[in-house]
């Protein structure tokens, strides 16, 4: 692989005055190495990972740093500001900057190698030998390892540590001495970071090997456990003292820098402490989990993270202190004398929960919006595939034995083989079941989305009374809420270790679902049927003007973030009308059904009319974009719209908008939840129903092109070729 820095990536006189200078002055020296394919793409992550924290350090450190599909290899650029560079750290400006990336897909072992230099950071003498370079080759050497800080005369050489046997990184400068730049020794050069430790917990013996390498005294007894070691009898064996442990967890949003360096000052500061400090860093390279019996033995926890602790019921009923990433760096020995006074007076941490499968990969700043946002597209996500089956069972028993199937008697006691209005009572009765899931598991996984397995119990429970008592998708909606939120405050309460065991099969799954079946049937069920009608009620008297203007409306829903949250809530209330279906919410389930189809057919058929408008990969998704779009894969258009979001979106939009209010407006109905035009058989109005599409097509296909054309010509969008221009005119003809 190419070396992580080179002379051509370090700036000796950054002259930039803000951090986005000084990150744009950086990553241009990166695309000139070839090293980023998109200036302005990177630029726009390492942005995103700026506003999730401040990459400033104590110390003078500037670490902007990010994963992107822009960089092609792990890269690592320097600068030096004579002036400083405010990075948000609590000490003042930065002169030290190094700008981090990482590519999306970065492998391990060069992630490992970020890592360690983060590590190499919390060393005054190798900062102090940065300060000091005056050749951006040496200074790359330096960083890479290759070369050890230059030792200033005056300096006085400590003596010599014979060389131990484990290689482990070189001795830290002791309490009574100075370790700033000006007095930098050659016991503290860093080691290659190839060679570097490791960024997981250690064991007893390999603390043990490590502190008699590094001449410290890590896990040292206490002076009262001296004293009482040097007042023994001849008879006697002296028994020191176990040293106080912890186990830690460091984790950031990117895992590169802020996860490793987190650890080594956590790690660094126990050892001042005299106390074993043992850290699982959970950084973008996975997690080097910390042996069971270690957890088991640990006196205190500390999580300093950013992001969701992983597994964190590990450390469930331990004296605990849970702070954010740059409280491990900053404040180490608080944060261990913190966990230590929470141990003395016998404070145990509530039992913890697992992460709720949306929230895992949650950054700790996201608010309850966005939560909630998650929440409720877990629901979403798994009745889906409920909807699809049940709903094109229908459709399909209706296409086979018309809509009067509807009547015909149980297939478990009235069944002819012979005769096809029993296999459409068969097909229509297995739907049926299959869409009286709908809400139960909307409700359910709501739930579990919040609160993890335990929410699945009371979630189900709560969507079944919706069904119940008739208040349909919007009960089930509140019901997984409620459950979900029920479960939490349970699972926050500390109970005695005796009854842990029983918390999840028996406690949870019966207070929770007594709580939430209270509710729903005497407190908030009632009035959320009633809302549930009317809303009915208005669906089925829709005409005209009102009903063009909600066309309008799902229109825009179902186009505006292709298959996200709004396209979600637009698809989930047309399914939700089916349950119990009449004219008006037939007429809602065609015009969301048809919107949806829109933005990957225009963009196919845009690719098609002006292919010269598109790169050569979104021509080849063109072309896929056909089958998608025919098939009601809103998702289909994703490709293009990431590229290129305020162009297509609002093209996408306006042909939404105009098919929705013209399906509304032909008064064109659909009983199948999915399908696309493999449906058409089912949709009421058929023909209309396939002229409200192709003028929502053309619309978005016209914009798409006209806003293109007006665009100035870039590398990523070249001129047109001759063959490009001749290939549009054998379309146009």
């Amino acid at each position: 692989m190419s070396e992580l820095i080179t002379a051509e990536l370090v700036d000796l006189d950054l002259s930039a005055e803000t951090k986005d200078a000084a990150a744009r002055s950086l990553a241009e020296r990166m695309v000139t190495s070839g090293r980023v394919t998109d200036l302005e793409g990177f630029l726009a992550d390492i942005a995103a990972r700026e506003a999730q924290m401040p990459t400033g350090l104590d110390g003078g450190i500037g670490i902007p740093h990010c994963r992107s599909e822009h960089v092609t290899e792990p890269t690592l650029a320097f600068g030096r500001s004579a002036s400083g560079i405010d990075f948000g750290a609590p000490d003042g400006p930065a002169d030290l900057i190094f700008l981090i990336a990482a590519p999306a897909g970065g492998d391990a072992d060069h992630l490992s190698i970020l890592s360690t230099l983060a590590r190499h950071l919390m060393d005054e003498t190798f900062t102090g030998a940065l300060r000091s370079a005056t050749e951006p080759e040496r200074t790359a050497a330096l960083i890479r390892g290759d070369e050890p800080e230059a030792v200033p005369e005056t300096a006085v050489p400590e003596p010599a540590v014979p060389e131990p046997e484990v290689a482990g990184p070189a001795a830290e400068p002791g309490p009574e001495r100075d370790a700033g730049p000006a007095q930098a020794t050659t016991d503290a050069a860093p080691t290659t970071p190839a060679a570097a430790e490791a960024p997981t917990g250690r064991t007893p013996a390999e603390t043990a090997t490590k502190a008699a390498a590094e001449g410290l005294a890590v896990g040292a007894p206490s002076e009262a456990a001296t004293e009482a070691a040097t007042d023994t009898t001849p008879d006697a064996t002296p028994t020191p003292a176990a040293p106080f442990r912890i186990v830690a967890i460091t984790s950031c949003p990117t895992g590169i820098a802020h996860t490793y360096m987190a650890a080594e000052s956590l790690e660094k500061a126990g050892q001042a402490a005299g106390v074993e400090v043992f850290v699982e860093t959970q950084g973008s390279a996975g997690f080097k989990r910390l042996d069971p019996q270690l957890v088991a033995d640990a006196d205190g926890v500390i999580f300093a993270h950013d992001v969701e602790v992983r597994e964190k019921e590990r450390f469930a009923g331990k004296p605990t202190v849970d702070v954010g990433v740059k409280a491990g760096i900053n404040r180490p020995a608080e944060l261990i004398a913190e966990v230590r006074q929470k141990a003395a007076h016998g404070e145990a941490g509530a039992p913890a929960r697992a992460a709720a499968p949306m929230d895992k990969g949650a950054d700790a700043g996201d608010g309850f919006a966005t939560r909630l946002r998650k929440w409720l597209m877990t629901g979403v996500s798994y009745m889906v595939p409920f909807v699809a089956a049940g709903g094109l069972l229908i459709a399909l028993a209706f296409a086979i034995g018309g809509y009067t199937i509807n009547k015909a008697p149980s297939v478990a006691e009235h069944f002819i083989w012979t005769e096809s209005a029993s296999w459409a009572a068969l097909l229509f009765q297995i739907g049926g079941v299959a869409f009286g899931f709908l809400v139960p598991v909307l409700a359910g996984f709501i739930a579990y989305g919040m609160a993890d397995r335990p929410g699945l119990v009371p979630g189900f429970v709560g969507g079944a009374i919706a069904l119940t008592i008739n208040a349909g998708f919007l009960g089930g909606l509140i019901a997984g809420l409620i459950a979900g939120a029920v479960v939490m405050a349970i699972q926050r309460v500390r109970i005695p270790p005796v009854l842990r065991g029983i918390m999840p099969v028996v406690v949870i799954p019966l207070i929770s679902s007594a709580i939430v079946g209270f509710l729903m049937f005497l407190v908030i069920g009632k009035p959320i049927a009633a809302l549930q009608k009317g809303l009915t009620d208005w669906l089925s008297g829709l005409t005209g003007a009102n009903a063009i203007i909600l066309g309008v409306i799902l229109g825009l829903m179902m186009c505006f973030d292709l298959g996200g949250p709004l396209n979600k809530v637009a698809y989930a209330f047309a399914v939700g009308g089916l349950a119990n279906p009449n004219e008006g919410s037939l007429k809602v389930m065609a015009a969301v059904m048809a919107a949806g189809m829109v933005p990957p057919l225009a963009m196919a058929l845009a690719t098609t009319v002006r292919s010269r408008l598109f790169t050569k990969a979104e021509r080849e998704n063109g072309k896929a974009a056909w089958v998608l779009g025919a098939s009601f894969i809103t998702e289909g258009a994703i490709p293009f719209a990431a590229a290129d979001p305020l162009r297509v979106i609002p093209s996408a939009m306006a042909g939404g908008a105009v098919t929705g209010a013209l399906s509304m407006a032909f008064g064109c109905t659909l009983r199948a939840p999915h399908g696309g035009i493999f449906v058409v058989p089912l949709i009421g109005q058929p023909l209309l129903y396939l002229l409200a599409i192709a003028a929502g097509t053309a619309v978005s296909t016209a914009l798409v092109i006209l806003l293109k054309g007006l665009r100035k010509p870039s590398p990523t969008h070249p001129a047109p070729s001759p063959a490009d221009d001749e290939a549009e005119v054998t379309v146009a003809a």
